[in-house]
């Protein structure tokens, strides 16, 4: 008799029954023992199916249509194509775009399928997009396919973002840019500094995460970059930097921004020029960018037919990333997009010629208008720095190697070097398939900190079977800290009457501890430095950086592996690292990395040098 196989796509443990039980969100554990996990599947064969969704990408971005390569359809300037701004080609599965994990896990369930005797296949999901992209792998081999809706629950939104949603994206687009408009007074500011500066480097740098202190004081000071203005300008090395202002904290108004510009450039005195991208805003501009804006959509419209024909085998993926198209090519983040687009080449070409410029690499697809822009206005050398960690399931900086053949024509845009910041993002970037001749090491400038934080540091009493303190790191998604820490209410009754809980939110997801009234927890802002000395074991989410800060300084890290999103972990498959999606995983794990039974020797991750030979060959020359 042919299997019939039940999809379970929702929280819980699904119903018992004569099938197959395959979890879309959860692990196979002790109260599923038949079960088979997606999941489990799509890490068991990453390399392929990472790969099988790239190369869909790529063909999307190659597919013909009217004569002419979608790449080239999209042309917004002479040899730059729109495609490599769009959602869909920037990949971001971990923020902007979470249905890529489904895509993914499709080519993991279509795989597990083959040659399997099933004559159905029932899904329970709430979600339509993924019952009609599932239905596609059924068709393809002839499985009769079903679908159970379940109950998603309520998802509270406001009314204000309820009326947003439920305007055309063309609206929604226009009312975007006004509101950006309004609130984005920085016009001007630092522009006069800029376009006579004497400077030689250019930074591309965001308006956040700065040093408070230095800020207050009107300094420059930049957690993101450390050391390197102050060692620059000590070489005699004036630079300019070009920010992208982020509501934070310390400057929650473009108007606090406006302001900590200005004292930057008079305590620069020359020597530092500051300006933001928001300071080439006028009405030309902001013409210009609608009438990019409106093409776009033109062409959006002569080109979609051809792409919702656009297939993997009998897999058709486009059911879900039908609404991430129309917000690309006619919405919000069309007109985000060419907004910023256009405010790069005004900022640019405005700078007189600089030999060498250096960008916070995070593939954005802002950057790709920035690397063009930076050699429209012919200036030299351009470098993408790697500020924070390469993850392997972070698709943003993962292409088809095809992509990076150059063919002249509406090209990948690319950096001319990209400078990682150790061995591991090394060892990422080439085995991604980036070009070798393009990648350089240089110094982990925001981990500098961490030559004086290890093992020496840390006094450990190692006669204890569990110690006072767990550290748990927040992360920058507050679903990803609020499962955190909802996992360790759950696995406290298993853990000692005498544990504590220190609990380092993200700067920008706070937490409130009385939502989580089982966990007896402090709240600290302290510096992470300070707080690794003081802790046994950090327990992140399975998507921070902050868990290779813990790493490194010789702390056990213990993370959650969190089943309806990939393993985002920078230490994904490092010797040591212990990795829970249950409480009772999670009570056996903290024991374990606490009582130091599995400790191994650490991989070297970050090039730390704090005299930054390496930043000052690459930006003063070889005798520097």
């Amino acid at each position: 008799m042919a299997d019939l196989v039940f999809v379970w796509d929702a929280d819980g443990k699904p119903p018992d029954g004569d099938w197959t039980p395959v979890l879309c969100r959860a692990f196979a554990n002790e109260a599923t023992p038949r079960a088979v996990s997606i999941p489990a599947l799509t890490e068991d064969r990453a390399a392929e199916f990472k790969a099988a969704y790239l190369g869909w990408i790529h063909g999307l971005g190659e597919c013909r249509t009217v004569g002419r390569r979608l790449l080239d359809h999209l042309e917004l300037r002479p040899g730059f194509s729109y495609w490599w701004m769009t959602l869909i080609a920037e990949k971001c599965n971990w923020a902007k775009s979470p249905q890529i994990t489904d895509a993914i896990r499709l080519f993991a369930l279509d795989h597990w399928l083959a040659g399997r005797p099933v004559e159905n296949l029932v899904l329970a999901s709430s979600r339509k997009t993924l019952a009609e992209a599932m239905k596609s792998v059924c068709d393809g081999r002839g499985i009769g396919f079903g679908v159970e809706a379940e109950n998603p629950g309520a998802v509270p939104t406001s009314l204000p973002r309820r009326l947003y949603g439920l305007l055309p994206h063309s609206l929604q687009a226009l009312a975007w840019l006004t509101t950006y408009l309004i609130k984005r007074p920085l016009r001007s500011v630092g522009l006069e500094e800029w376009r006579r500066t004497k400077g030689s480097v250019t930074f591309v740098s965001y308006l956040f995460n700065l040093v408070p202190e230095a800020a207050r004081e009107g300094r420059f000071a930049s957690r993101y970059w450390a050391d390197l203005p102050e060692t620059l300008q000590q070489a005699g090395c004036d630079t300019n930097w070009l920010h992208i202002y982020v509501s934070d904290a310390l400057l929650p108004s473009a108007e606090n921004a406006a302001d900590v510009v200005r004292q930057f450039n008079r305590g620069g005195q020359g020597r530092q020029i500051h300006t933001t991208l928001d300071a080439f805003l006028d009405a030309r501009l902001i013409l210009r960018t609608v009438r990019d804006w409106l093409r776009l959509a033109g062409i959006g419209r002569r080109v979609t037919q051809a792409l919702f024909t656009t297939k993997v085998g009998d897999l058709d993926l486009w059911p879900l990333f039908h609404d991430d198209w129309a917000r690309s090519i006619s919405g919000q983040t069309a007109i985000r997009n060419v907004l910023l687009f256009n405010l790069y080449e005004a900022a640019l070409h405005s700078l007189p010629r600089q030999p060498i410029g250096v960008y916070l690499y995070e593939n954005d697809p802002t950057e790709f208008a920035l690397i063009h822009a930076w050699r429209a206005a012919g200036h030299g050398r351009l470098t993408g720095a790697q500020h924070a960690t390469m993850l392997y399931w972070d698709m943003r900086y993962f292409f088809d190697p095809r992509s990076y053949a150059r063919v002249d024509r509406n090209d990948l845009p690319m950096p001319d070097q990209v400078a990682v910041n150790g061995p591991a993002a090394r060892d990422v970037c080439l085995s991604g398939g980036y070009p070798p001749e393009r990648v350089i090491e240089v110094e982990a400038l925001r981990y500098l900190y961490l030559s004086g934080v290890g093992e020496a540091t840390r006094a450990r009493n190692s006669s204890r079977p569990f110690a006072a303190q767990v550290l748990v790191l927040g992360d920058y998604m507050p679903d990803n800290t609020r499962a955190q820490l909802r996992m360790l209410e759950a696995a406290m009754p298993l853990l000692p009457a005498d544990i504590s809980i220190m609990v380092k939110p993200h700067p920008s997801s706070p937490i409130q501890a009385g939502e989580y009234p089982a966990l007896r927890m402090e709240v600290t802002v302290q510096a992470l430095s300070v707080l690794l000395e003081g802790c046994d074991v950090a327990f992140t989410s399975n998507a921070t950086s902050a868990a290779v800060d813990a790493y490194c300084a010789g702390v056990p890290v213990v993370s959650l592996l969190n089943p309806t999103s990939m393993n985002l972990s920078p230490l994904r498959e490092y010797d040591g690292v212990r990795f829970a999606s249950t409480p009772s995983e999670l009570a056996l794990a903290l024991g374990v990395a606490i009582s130091a039974a599995d400790q191994r020797e650490q991989k070297p991750y970050f090039t730390i040098d704090p005299e930054l030979p390496r930043w000052r060959k690459l930006l003063l020359g070889p005798t520097a």
